[in-house]
């Protein structure tokens, strides 16, 4: 199975060119990123598929981990508009999308509605400590995930593209937070995890942030260039075998799979993953192997972008939490029960 059509030789040049830029492009913004960030080369690459995917990422972690130094840096070196939402009890709907105020015109005296926006209007919109706010707010942002939209009494605004969002979240057993409804985790295509950083990385931030140098990174692509990466990394041709591989993974985390998932699956397991994440392992595995140099998608793509996939999607029971296990672990013995196949 492939959604590439066989190219001319005419176009195979052109397209070649579009993956060695695409390629010279994402090494570039990851040089860019590291003047400022040390370490986490897994979840820069992470948002970096996001984004070419045209996806949206949820970062996991506790203060203090640079989620919102990291998301700003590489919103400068993409040079796109970055807007940024700190969710707190009190923030209002309004507050993300905006509002209509009424606006009285000097020469006539009339007074008419104007809409001014909100910064959900943006390219890149930091949605820092999403699960500090209550539901009503989370779901005026989630709503526009899906839909690239939102309305302001009654009337409809278009967001325009690319449109992606990074919600930061601390953990859910810190007080004050409000975990979001698994319908609206769903949308988004990673769960990445920010852990505390190696001694030795965490000696060369020290060395960083305590001199008076201050490390700027430089814009390196642009909007319309962004789309063309995405429109690329559709045209990636998968095989079917990687696809079936990755249907069947996920198939295989609901324990009322017809006989397709192994016995802890339906012993730990209330729900499995939805189709969506089948889709998104497959996008996610296109532009995971243009990133490193291939032409096509392997099962080690699809194994490589399975936890950050599904670890928000799969929904454990009150065995697993009286067992102490973690969606982590119940998809690392998935992974290992699910090898590969030998090419």
């Amino acid at each position: 199975m492939s959604t590439l059509t066989t190219p001319t030789s005419a176009d195979t040049a052109e397209l070649r060119n579009r993956v060695r830029r695409f390629q010279d492009t994402q090494a570039a913004i990851k040089r860019e990123v590291h003047k400022v960030i040390v370490g986490q080369e897994e979840v820069i690459e992470h948002i970096l598929i996001a984004l070419c995917v045209g996806g949206h990422c949820l970062l996991t972690g506790l203060p203090g981990t640079a989620k919102t130094l990291l998301v700003r840096t590489i919103a400068r070196t993409l040079g796109l508009k970055f807007n940024r939402i700190q969710f707190t009890p009190d923030l209002m709907p309004s507050d993300i999308t905006g509002t209509d105020i009424i606006e009285e015109d000097p020469a006539t005296g009339h007074r008419v509605w104007t809409f001014v926006s909100g910064p959900i209007f943006s390219n890149v919109l930091l949605a820092d400590e999403i699960n500090r706010t209550p539901p009503t707010t989370q779901s005026a942002l989630l709503a526009a995930l899906q839909e690239l939209s939102c309305t302001v009494r009654g009337n409809h605004y278009r967001i325009q593209p690319p449109f992606f969002v990074l919600a930061t979240q601390n953990p859910i057993e810190l007080e004050g937070t409000y975990p979001l409804p698994e319908a609206q985790l769903d949308r988004f295509l990673f769960n990445t995890v920010l852990d505390y950083l190696s001694g030795e990385d965490e000696l060369k931030v020290v060395d960083l942030t305590t001199t008076t140098l201050a490390n700027v990174a430089e814009t390196v692509t642009n909007a319309a260039e962004i789309l063309q990466f995405q429109e690329l990394v559709r045209m990636t041709p998968v095989a079917e075998s990687v696809a079936r591989y990755a249907v069947e993974l996920v198939r295989a985390t609901r324990p009322n799979g017809n006989g397709e998932s192994p016995d802890f699956i339906k012993k730990y397991v209330n729900f499995g993953a939805s189709v969506r994440a089948t889709q998104f392992l497959i996008l996610g595995g296109k532009a995971r192997a243009l990133m490193h140099g291939r032409f096509h998608v392997t099962y080690e793509d699809v194994r490589a972008l399975a936890a950050p996939i599904l670890r928000h999607r799969v929904l454990l029971n009150f065995h697993a939490e009286s067992d102490r296990l973690t969606s982590d672990n119940i998809l690392h013995r998935l992974l290992e029960w699910k090898a590969a196949p030998r090419a």
